[in-house]
């Protein structure tokens, strides 16, 4: 299982609405890091699609919601639970950093 992609359409039914906590990657295709945490976020994504759901939102295809979230750099990472944001961290981390910011959610 891999990290699926989410659009404004989605974003309610997928994320606020999820019983599991969700991790928003706010990402883009020309972002190099960005480019570079995808397989790491996968490998998560499939290690624990017991006890979250990982999804991926283009920063360029979807800007207002990009806007309404105040992302400001990428790859931007937000953590949803009961509909609202709990846990917010930018910047590409190796898997072990990523495991240990999202410890609460995946342990």
């Amino acid at each position: 299982m891999s990290a699926r992609a989410v659009t404004e359409a989605t974003f309610e039914q997928e994320v606020l609405k999820n019983d599991k906590p969700v991790i928003v990657d706010f990402w883009a295709e020309w972002c190099g890091p960005c480019r570079a945490v995808s397989p790491i976020l996968d490998q998560i994504a499939t290690e624990h699609a017991d006890k979250i759901d990982i999804v991926k939102l283009n920063v360029d295809e979807h800007p207002s919601l990009a806007m309404k979230y105040q992302i400001t750099a990428i790859p931007a990472f937000k953590v949803f639970q009961g509909g609202e944001v709990v846990k917010s961290f930018v910047g590409a981390k190796p898997k072990p950093a990523l495991e240990a910011d999202l410890a609460a959610y995946i342990s």
